[in-house]
Parts: C-alpha cells; structure tokens; sequence
C-alpha cells in the first residue's frame, strides 16, 4: 500500500551510506593464466583501490591490503596502473603503481608470501614527481616497458612524457639512470607500447598541444631491435584531425586501430610487411555507430582480438555493447544478457571474452562470455540489491529538441517508492545533472546516488548535451567555441520541456554537476532563470585562470578548442566566466570542493565565494581535506549528499529531518 506524502519527503532504504559503500566500479581487468585480476574500489579504506583476484576455483582475494592503493596519476586521470605474468619458476609477478608516492612496486603474492611489495623506481623532488602507468612486463627481458611522466620544473606544464623501460631487478629504485628512455619525445603525450605477437614491433599512440586526444592523435609504429630498443618509429595512421584512441595487434600480426577518419570511431586492419611497411587500411565494419570513445586515461581498451580470429568490440549509439566481430565478412554478434553498458577494459583468454559491464537495473560486475558456446556469466564483482528494486527509478531514454530544432540526448529517471505516492495535483521536483569532461557521457546504469533522490520523490535527468560522446565527431564538435552556450542551453532545454509536458514542477528545479558538469551548473545559474537552486562540484569557474597554469597539463590547452586561443578572443574567456557574473546569480547554491584538487583547484571555488559574499545569494560551502578531483572517501561522498538534499529540502519546501540542516549564507 502506497501512502501519499510530498514529492521529496518520501521514507527510503536507499541511505547515502549505502550509496557510498557501492560507489565505483571494477576496473583495468586482465587475465594472468587462468585467473582473472581487476582493480576494485575501497571507499570506506580511504578511497584506495585495491587489486583483486579471482583464482581458477572461483573464490576472490584481496591481493593487497591497506594502505596499498593500485592508481596511477599519468595525465592526472591516470591510466592502468598494473600488469601480471606467470614466473617461468612459477607463480605470478606484478607490478603496479602505488598512488601516494607514484613508485612502481613489483610484488610475487605465492613465490613470497607475507612479503612486501619492493620498489622499482626511484622519487624524484622535482614539480610532480615521476609517475607511470600503462606497464607491458617483458619478463624474459627482465624488464617492464611503461609510460613515463617526468616533472621537469615547478609548474603543472613543466612535464615530458616518454615509454621507458624499467629494469626488474630494482636497480632503478634509487638512480633514475637506470630506465632507458624508448621513444624520442616526439610527442607531448603517450600511450603504453602494445607489443606484437612475434616480439618484433611495437605501436603505441601520441598527440600534442593544443589537441585533445579526441581531436587528433598519431599511431606510431616501431621495430623493437635485439637489445630492445625501438628503430624506424613512424606515423601509420591518425593526424590533426583523425582521433585514433587505440591501436594493437591481432594473432597473426595485423594492426588493428580505432579512427573516427569518417565521423564515428569505427574498427580498421592493416597488414604489415615483413620489411615493416604497412598495407592498406581497410574498414572492419563500417558503421554510423562508435567502436571507441574518449581517451581520458592511458590503456583504456575497446577491442581485443582473440586467438581464432575473431574480435571483441564494444559498439553503438550513446551507450556501448559488447559483439563479436568476424573481421573478415564484418558480421557483428552482439552479446546476450543483461547487459547494456560495458565499459573500455576488455580482455580475452583463448576463446574467452573479459569484460566489465552494467544496466538501468544492474551495477557494474565482470562478466565472461565463452565464444565457443555463447553462454555469459558473471565471474566477479557481482551485483546485488542491498534494497528492494521497487526503490530503483525506471529510466526511460529520450531525445528532446533543443535550439534550432537540434537534438538532447537524456535519461529521465522518475521519482518511484513503492510506499509512496506523490498528491494529487502535485509535480515532482527534477534535478538536471551535467555529466563531467564536458567530453563525456552519462551512461544508462544502475546509480544508486540517482536512486538516493528518486526513491526520496525527487526525478533525475542527464543529459548527455551537445559536445558528449557516443554521438559521431559531428554532435561533441557541437560545443567546439561554445562552451558555456550549448552545454547550458540544452540541460535548458530539456529541464523547461519536462516541466513543459507535465512532468517536473517548473518552479522545483535544479541543476547540478562535478567538473565540466559544475562548471555548466555555474553558467545555468549565470545565464538562466530556468533554476530554483543549483549544487557546484569541483568546478571550472575561471577560464583566464585555468588557462594559464591553474590546471594540469593534459587539459591546459582543452580550451582552445572548447572557447577558443586565449590570445585570440580574451573577451570571451570574461565573458563566459561564472565568476565574472556573479551578480547575476539569483538562485541558492551549494559548492563542494575537494581541497587537494590540481585539476579543479580549491583557489577558484574560494574566488566565487569571496565575489558572492555580502550580495545576498543564499549559498553553502564545503570542503573536504584529502580529496582530489572526484571524491573517493565514503564519509566526503555521504557528507555531499546529504548535503545536496539538504539543499533541495530548504529550496523545494519538504521536510528532511533525517540530513543535516545546511546552513546558507548570504
């Protein structure tokens, strides 16, 4: 039996503990032998990740217990901090990244049991440090061949990036002379080396400013020569303007590499000759749909090719799935189950396929599809319902109109409770969210902080806005010079439209976001009046100051091409800037700030605040100590929100007895 209370005022089990506890995802799985290894999240061990692995009979390990924490801080956003092999004595070998000093450590969990991790790589005091991350262990080589990012001066722009070798036997852990450099630096940024089946050649990808990796990378191919070291290293595909986000191998030696040449990233085969020269570059199965997305991190993977010939890929429209790709009629089988999300870490062993996938009804677990029969099951990290489903929202996926009839991709996630009803003759209250990057995408997936809001009366809406992936080059080019304009106009859009057909109450909505996501719910508060509140995550908030050593270097130049050069139309870094218009802003606001963010620094939250004091502008402020970009500790993540409904309660007009009042100042 439902009882009818206020939209927002509904009891539910949905705690903001719980969504903390089940916050984060599996992630850079891979197979050593016949088990399967991941990195896991610990939000209650302080945030850390940790290395899991599942052994043959099926049961599950905590590889390495606090305060071990597997993450590495290549490009900030890191990369896959590990790699494993079988020692030819027996037993594995890993090597991985640990977060706080950023040293690579290789650790032999059943040769040594009770021992220590030993370091592999020395400290260095300069600006950020080394750091590493995308490893390939060469065993037989004693060595493991890794991205380096090296700090060369104070500022977060005084940094080379370079693939170097690291010696397994230590003698790099207190003399950086003993990594031997493999590239030349051509590049500002790499990727890790994919190495091919017979040893002799390695790919790996690189970009430079002002691009983003999404806007134009190089695949470079190398001879790997007898005493390992790279010769002949060439450009074979990608360029300015052609986003290649992966490049590997197949069993029998052909490049496989990812490019959007044709306005979606599809799937493309070369041979290469003996001598090293590459052949034709021919489509696998040319498609309107994407089979890559955005390189945020190093080693992110879409496709694997399995031994028989055969090719794991993920693939669509807006969100990916996985097939199975015969890449020589470009027949494409798609997967069964559940399973409507997987995310950029595949991996395959013999004719096993290795993935990390969820639904609107599921959270992320790894999953494993034997090829031979067709069958999947879920091998680790599986989902279970710490609630009744009845209090999971029903998303229903939408396309809205937006400005000059273009299209809003969105997910609306209606409030649902099974003991409870909102009154007759009421609205619900809906809460726009912005997803981060700004290129990005929200994925239709299992969310219990949406489920936090939606069980409580409160309906959800995100919206991938023109600019996301998952759409073709042509729609996350809509916001090149338009940052600011098209990301708010379409969370507009689709915010005004809901209210429009009778869905949210016009007068209870709010905008919210982290990142690029907090930086559009800053704007929407500065250029609308479509919005009763808004909460402000680690934002962006001044253009001039991020452009000019605010951030780090990966994304110091990302607003070229989202505003356009600095040099060349300052006045649209003023003008677009939410701490330039603070005067504008009318609506209540909740900021939340990580105090350790190098991307999002805390100086451009405290700028905002010092500019809204004393204006009237009921607003709220908190700041986490020991969070970076992304909060990652379960206390931070309750704290926020109860936080953000506490808000929602003041603004909205319900009672939330069961959250800390915010105090707003004004």
């Amino acid at each position: 039996m439902q009882n009818t209370a206020a939209y927002g005022s509904w009891p539910s089990p949905v705690t903001a503990a719980l969504a903390a506890a089940n916050d984060g995802r599996p992630d850079h799985l891979s197979t050593v032998g016949d088990e399967v290894w991941w990195t896991a999240p610990r939000p209650t061990e302080g945030g850390r990740r940790t290395l899991v692995r599942r052994r043959a009979d099926g049961t599950e390990e905590t590889l390495l217990p606090p305060p071990w924490n597997v993450r590495s801080r290549v490009i900030e956003y890191g990369g896959r901090p590990w790699a494993a092999a079988e020692r030819p004595s027996g037993g594995p070998l890993v090597v991985f990244c640990h977060f706080p000093d950023q040293r690579l450590y290789a650790y032999e969990p059943d040769a040594r049991p009770g021992a220590e991790p030993r370091p592999l790589t020395p400290v260095s005091g300069v600006g950020g440090g080394l750091r590493w991350s995308d490893p390939v262990l060469r065993t037989g080589h004693g060595e493991v061949w890794c991205v380096l990012e090296e700090f060369t001066g104070p500022a977060p722009t005084d940094v080379r990036r370079v693939l170097a070798a690291v010696p397994l036997d230590g003698s790099a852990a207190d003399d950086r002379a003993a990594v031997r450099e493999l590239s030349d630096g051509r590049h500002r940024f790499v990727t890790g080396p994919r190495i091919s089946p017979d040893g002799r050649r390695a790919v790996w990808l690189g970009w430079d400013h002002p691009r983003m990796p999404w806007d134009g990378t190089e695949a470079v191919l190398a001879e790997i020569t007898a005493d390992g070291t790279l010769k002949d290293a060439r450009t074979v595909a990608g360029g300015p303007e052609e986003s290649v986000p992966q490049a590997d191998w197949d069993a029998a030696g052909r490049l496989l590499l990812s490019s959007d040449r044709t306005g979606w990233w599809n799937l493309y085969r070369a041979e290469v000759a003996a001598d090293g020269t590459l052949g034709p570059v021919a489509a696998l199965c040319p498609r309107e749909e994407e089979f890559a997305g955005p390189l945020w991190q190093t080693g992110l993977t879409w496709f694997k090719a399995l031994e028989t010939g055969p090719i794991a890929v993920l693939h669509g429209r807006g969100d990916a799935v996985l097939g199975i790709l015969d890449p020589d009629t470009g027949a494409l089988v798609d997967v069964p189950g559940p399973w409507t999300v997987w995310s950029s870490t595949l991996t395959v062993h013999g004719t096993r396929v290795l993935g990390v996938a969820a639904g609107p009804h599921r959270r992320h677990e790894i999953v494993e599809l034997d090829t031979r029969t067709g069958r999947t099951r879920v091998v680790g990290s599986p989902h279970t319902d710490p609630v009744d489903p009845a209090h999971y929202p029903e998303p229903a996926v939408r396309t809205f109109t937006g400005p000059g009839g273009r299209d809003i991709h969105a997910h609306v996630h209606p409030p649902r409770n099974p003991a409870a009803t909102g009154p007759a003759g009421e609205l619900p209250p809906y809460v726009i969210r912005a997803h981060g990057g700004p290129t990005g995408h929200s994925a239709l997936v299992l969310d219990l902080e949406i489920a936090y809001f939606t069980s409580r009366g409160i309906g959800v809406a995100e919206v991938n806005y023109g600019g996301s992936t998952g759409y073709g080059r042509a729609y996350r080019e809509r916001l090149r010079g338009e940052w600011g304009v098209v990301d708010v106009e379409d969370c507009a859009a689709v915010a005004t439209a809901l209210a429009a057909e009778g869905t949210a109450d016009p007068a209870r909505l709010a905008i919210r976001g982290g990142s690029a996501g907090g930086w559009t719910s800053a704007a929407s508060l500065v250029r609308t009046d479509v919005y009763a509140c808004g909460t402000i995550i680690y934002p962006v908030l001044d253009l001039k100051g991020w452009a000019t050593d605010e951030t780090h270097d990966f994304e110091s130049r990302y607003l070229d091409g989202l505003i356009g050069p600095l040099d060349e139309v300052p006045e649209r870094y003023e003008e677009r800037s939410p701490i330039e218009h603070v005067d504008r802003i009318t609506a209540p606001f909740l900021l939340l700030q990580g105090l350790d963010d190098v991307i999002c620094p805390p100086a451009q939250a405290e700028r905002l605040l010092a500019r809204a004091a004393g204006r009237g502008i009921p607003h709220a402020y908190l700041a986490f100590p020991g969070e970076g970009h992304g909060f990652r500790h379960a206390d931070t993540m309750i704290r926020a929100l109860e936080a953000e409904l506490a808000l929602y309660a003041r603004v909205f007009g319900f009672d939330r007895p069961d959250v800390p009042e915010l105090e707003l100042r004004t």
